[in-house]
C-alpha cells in the first residue's frame, strides 16, 4: 500500500487526499490551522458569504421599483453577518472532516517540517512531536498576505483581507491599497455596507490582470464610481500617521514625485501573496525554490527532489493561484504517483471575480491575442440588450468573445454582469472542446436567459468569419 503524506489541508491538499484514498493509498493529511485552507476559512467561501449580505442590501434599495412597499433604509449588523459566515465555514469544514473519516484519511493538526524525502516531522498542537514515514510527500501549504513596508498589519488600523472578515463594525472611511481581485471585491462589499471607499492602485486600471479585458476594467471602474467608490490609479502608498481624525495616508504618483494625502479610518492592504513555506526546511532537504521562495516543479508537479510534489498557491504566480487550479493539480499529482504520466494542463482555466457586477474570464483576451500576433475577431454584446437582464434589473455588463479569424475557433471570453461567474462555464467547456463560435451559435439557448448574450455574441462573430 502506498503511503502518501500531504502537508496542507486546502483545496489542493484535501482533493489530493480524497483521490489518493479512493485509490487505496494510506493517506496522512497535515494541517497547521483549519481544514479547508485559505479558500474555506479566509478566502473564497467567507467573502462570498459576506457578499450575499451586500447583495441583499442593494436589492433592498430597489424594493420600491420592484413593487415592494417596505422600508429601504437597511442597516448592517456585522455581528450577524460574521456569525453567519462562521456558520457556513463550520458546516463545510465539518463535511470535509466527515469525508476524511469515511475515506480513512488520518488527519493531524500541527506544523510540519521535512526531515528528508520520505520523512515528515510534525509539531503537534500540544507541543509534542511525531514523525511520519511515507513513499510520497505533497506540499500544499499555500500562501499568505503580503505586508507593505510602513504598513504592518495590526488588526486595528492596518488590516489584511483575513482581518476584513471579522470586523465588528463597518468602517466609515475605508482605504484599500491594491485594485486587484480581492481589493475590488472588498471595495464593492463595504461600499454596499455604507463605507466611503477609496481604492489606490499602482497600475493604470482596476483588475490589471492579463486575463481581464481592458473593456471590462473600464466598465468596472464606471460601476465603482456609480457605487460611490473613489478609484485612484497610478499611485502608491508611502506612509500613514494617526491623528485625532483617524489615519492620514500619504500617496505618491508612480510617474512623478507628487504626493497627496487622504484621510481614512481603516486601511486594507491587498497587494499580493507570499509563499507559506516557513519552517518546512525546504533548503535543507534540497527542494528548489525561486528567488521569491515559490517552489519550483516540473510539468508533472514534481519538485527537485524525487517523490516530493507541490501544488496550489505555493507554486506562485508563474502558475495560476486559484482554488480550482490547486484541486486540479492535486488530481494530476495523484495520477502521476499511481504510475500515470500526466502533465498539468493550464491552457483552459476559468476565473471568477465577485465584484458588482461579477466577472468571468477564460482563455485569452483581445489584448493578449494581438500581443501574440494572432489574427482574431472580437465582438461584444451588452447585457442591457437582453430581456432577462431588464427583467432582473441587472443591466450593467457585457459578453465579449475572441475567435480565430481563419477557423472561427473560440480563443477567449470575458463576461461582466449578473451571474457572469456561472455563465463562464459554458465557454470554458467550449474552449476545452476546441469549439468554434459557429458551434456555439448553432446551439439553441433558452429564452429568456442571460446566456443568450453568449449566443448573440457567437452568432455575430460566426456571421463575420
Amino acid at each position: 500500500m502506498l503511503r502518501i503524506t500531504i502537508i496542507g489541508g486546502g483545496p489542493g491538499g484535501y482533493t489530493a487526499a480524497f483521490a489518493a484514498a479512493k485509490r487505496g493509498a494510506s493517506v496522512t493529511l497535515i494541517e497547521a490551522e483549519s481544514l479547508g485552507g485559505t479558500c474555506l476559512n479566509w478566502g473564497c467561501i467567507p467573502t462570498k458569504t459576506i457578499k450575499t449580505s451586500a447583495d441583499a442590501i442593494l436589492l433592498g434599495k430597489r424594493f420600491e421599483s420592484l413593487g415592494l412597499e417596505q422600508p429601504t433604509n437597511f442597516s448592517i449588523n456585522m455581528k450577524t453577518v460574521v456569525n453567519r459566515k462562521d456558520s457556513v465555514i463550520n458546516i463545510l469544514r465539518s463535511g470535509l472532516e466527515k469525508k476524511c473519516s469515511a475515506l480513512k484519511i488520518k488527519l493531524i493538526a500541527g506544523k510540519a517540517s521535512l526531515l528528508n524525502e520520505n520523512t515528515v516531522e510534525v509539531k503537534l498542537n500540544d507541543n509534542t512531536n511525531t514523525k511520519i514515514e511515507s513513499d510520497f510527500i505533497i506540499i500544499a501549504t499555500g500562501s499568505r498576505n503580503l505586508e507593505l513596508k510602513n504598513f504592518a498589519f495590526d488588526q486595528k488600523n492596518i488590516l489584511s483581507s483575513d482581518d476584513m472578515l471579522n470586523l465588528e463594525s463597518v468602517p466609515k472611511r475605508l482605504c484599500i491599497v491594491g485594485g486587484g481581485v480581492i481589493g475590488c471585491e472588498m471595495a464593492f462589499i463595504y461600499a454596499a455596507f455604507g463605507s466611503k471607499v477609496t481604492i489606490i492602485e499602482a497600475q493604470d486600471r482596476l483588475l490589471p490582470l492579463a486575463s481581464v479585458d481592458l473593456e471590462l476594467s473600464k466598465l468596472l471602474q464606471r460601476e465603482a464610481k456609480k457605487s460611490g467608490i473613489n478609484v485612484i490609479v497610478k499611485q502608491s502608498v508611502q506612509s500613514y500617521e494617526q491623528n485625532e481624525n483617524g489615519l492620514k495616508v500619504t500617496i505618491k504618483a508612480i510617474d512623478n514625485d507628487n504626493t497627496t494625502e487622504l484621510e481614512s479610518d481603516t486601511v486594507l492592504i491587498s497587494v499580493g501573496r507570499i509563499p507559506q513555506t516557513q519552517g518546512l526546511n525546504l533548503e535543507q532537504v534540497g527542494v528548489s525554490t525561486d528567488e521569491r521562495g515559490w517552489i519550483k516543479v516540473n510539468d508533472y508537479l514534481e519538485s527537485s527532489i524525487k517523490n516530493i510534489y507541490a501544488i496550489g498557491d505555493v507554486l506562485g504566480p508563474t502558475k495560476i493561484m486559484l482554488a480550482h487550479v490547486a484541486a486540479a493539480e492535486g488530481l494530476c499529482v495523484i495520477k502521476n504517483i499511481f504510475g500515470e504520466t500526466e502533465k498539468m494542463d493550464y491552457s483552459v482555466v476559468p476565473s471568477a471575480i465577485f465584484t458588482m457586477p461579477e466577472i468571468g474570464t477564460v482563455g485569452i483576451t483581445e489584448q493578449e491575442a494581438k500581443a501574440k500576433g494572432l489574427e482574431v475577431k472580437t465582438t461584444s454584446v451588452l447585457m442591457r440588450e437582453l430581456g432577462k437582464a431588464h427583467a432582473l434589473g441587472e443591466l450593467p455588463g457585457l459578453v465579449k468573445l475572441v475567435a480565430e479569424t481563419k477557423t472561427g475557433r473560440l480563443l477567449g471570453a470575458n463576461i461582466s454582469g449578473a451571474y457572469a461567474t456561472e455563465l463562464i462555464a459554458e465557454l470554458t467547456l467550449a474552449l476545452k472542446m476546441r469549439a468554434s463560435v459557429k458551434d456555439i451559435a448553432q446551439t439553441i439557448h433558452a429564452h429568456p436567459t442571460l446566456s443568450e448574450g453568449i449566443f448573440e455574441a457567437a452568432l455575430s462573430l460566426s456571421e463575420e468569419i
